[in-house]
């Protein structure tokens, strides 16, 4: 059965609350309030790898939670205190922004599919056999030595060739990370959308949470999501240099 919106939002919230160490009204703050904790790995947290100096920023479109080791905790309430959320978010030190989109699933419905092609769906054990298929490297996760794999796949097929893949890893209990890589020769042919809107329902009907995830300024994967019926549910970082700071 598909989640309520609020089901979902709620069971999204707990995970982020648990890779944060922090608390669901933590994330649901006064507007560009910042609340600084200590970061630690809890049980249940999504298995992201984490160096021994670690820093992540999330924000639902309220406060802003800070998550770091201590050292980099003192660094980020030097810089952050009392300042604006644009600023905050253009620190030197914050490289890029992640933006997360959750399914609207009252907007949401099934597409029909481009024509001309053939499509598969591939559970994780047949997807190991994409793994020399390196040129999807956006959708299809090739590292085994990961914590997480590829664990559900929708493909695109050409005269048998396969020309555009999406692929979800189950990150957690609920939520799973959907990627998406179609071949430059066949993009803006309604591909990417379809295979993305298949997979999305293949999760949803499972009962759990399927997530767009897009580096900011990657504007045509953005449409992909909006296209589809997703909306932007948060924003992150964590992938930050500290250089001349520590």
């Amino acid at each position: 059965m598909i989640m309520t919106q609020k089901e979902m939002l709620f069971s999204v919230q707990s995970q982020l609350a648990i890779d944060l160490n922090c608390t669901i009204d933590d994330l649901n703050g006064e507007k560009d309030s910042i609340i600084f904790v200590e970061a630690k790995k809890n049980p249940g947290c999504r298995p992201f790898p984490r160096k021994a100096r670690y820093f992540e920023i999330l924000s639902m479109g309220k406060s802003i939670v800070v998550s770091a080791t201590p050292e980099r905790l003192i660094i980020a309430k030097t810089q952050m205190e009392g300042k604006n959320r644009d600023t905050v978010f253009s620190l030197p030190f914050i490289r890029g922004l992640y933006l997360h989109f959750l399914p609207d699933v009252q907007k949401i419905k099934p597409m029909s599919p481009p024509k001309l092609f053939s499509f598969e769906r591939m559970e994780r054990e047949e997807v190991v056999g994409l793994l020399d298929a390196a040129k999807f490297n956006q959708a299809i996760i090739y590292d085994t030595n990961l914590p997480w794999q590829t664990d559900l796949a929708m493909l695109a097929k050409k005269d048998g060739e396969i020309v555009g893949v999406a692929g979800a890893s189950k990150t957690c209990t609920k939520l799973w990370q959907i990627g998406i890589e179609v071949l430059p020769k066949y993009r803006n042919l309604g591909l990417a959308s379809y295979l993305v809107n298949r997979l999305t329902f293949e999760i949803l009907e499972r009962g759990e949470i399927p997530s767009y995830d897009v580096i900011a300024s990657n504007i045509a994967s953005q449409r992909v999501a909006y296209r589809l019926g997703y909306f932007p549910a948060w924003v992150s970082d964590w992938r930050c240099n500290f250089e001349g700071l520590e």
